[in-house]
């Protein structure tokens, strides 16, 4: 199967897709994604790209060196925007509203749907983006959250809001990316709408929390 990936798309004329590092990291992102890092050899992936091989050393001196880019430069940009997620008053609908905005388990992006994910356990520079986009995603939450109520005060409960919001979401799509290996229906999104209800009464004090 290896053979075969990325053939179709790379081969037939590649002096007419592009400059050949960016072939190279194409085929890189398709074969991590779909076999893992380590499973993957330069071979293959040069043989995607429909490069020589020199050629992909040339680019990449060592292997680690095709995931670095991959990181650094096809890991799309996560920002959640505030002034568009935050609803007045709700604050569990303006935390819904950030999944469709990242999409984390269906994104289109290969980097952040599956290989940012599995190669963080073995691999630092992977854990360090992971971790900043983990931080960057509970800025960007608090500040909808700030949004939603500007007369909530206590900074440090919005905050352990946002914390604990973005590490639900990140278990979610860890647990999608599992149900899809194994050829299991996901769990969907209620048990993501309870604790959006959850965290949001939180806010709220000892009263209900806002429908949504």
């Amino acid at each position: 199967m290896e053979e075969t990936v990325g053939t179709s798309r790379f081969q037939e004329h590649p002096e007419q897709r592009g400059d050949a590092r960016a072939l190279i990291l194409d085929s890189a992102e398709d074969l991590i994604a779909q076999h893992g890092f380590s499973a993957t050899s330069t071979a293959s992936i040069a043989r995607a790209a429909g490069v020589a091989k020199g050629l992909l050393f040339y680019y990449f001196p060592a292997k680690a060196d095709v995931l670095v880019a991959l990181m650094a430069e096809r890991l799309p940009a996560t920002h959640l925007d505030a002034e568009l997620l935050a609803v007045p008053g709700d604050p569990a609908a303006g935390l819904i509203g950030t999944l469709d905005a990242l999409n984390l388990s269906d994104h289109k992006s290969a980097v952040l749907r599956v290989i940012l994910w599995r190669e963080a356990d073995t691999h630092p520079k992977v854990r360090a983006q992971l971790r900043r986009l983990q931080r960057n995603l509970e800025r960007d939450t608090a500040a909808i959250l700030r949004r939603c109520l500007p007369d909530i005060a206590d900074a440090q409960r919005i905050k352990d809001c946002a914390v604990t919001w973005v590490s639900t979401i990140f278990s979610a799509a860890t647990e999608d990316r599992l149900s899809d290996l194994d050829g299991l229906p996901r769990r969907g999104r209620e048990h993501l709408k309870a604790m959006a209800n959850i965290l949001a009464a939180s806010l709220h004090g000892p009263g209900p929390a806002p429908a949504t």
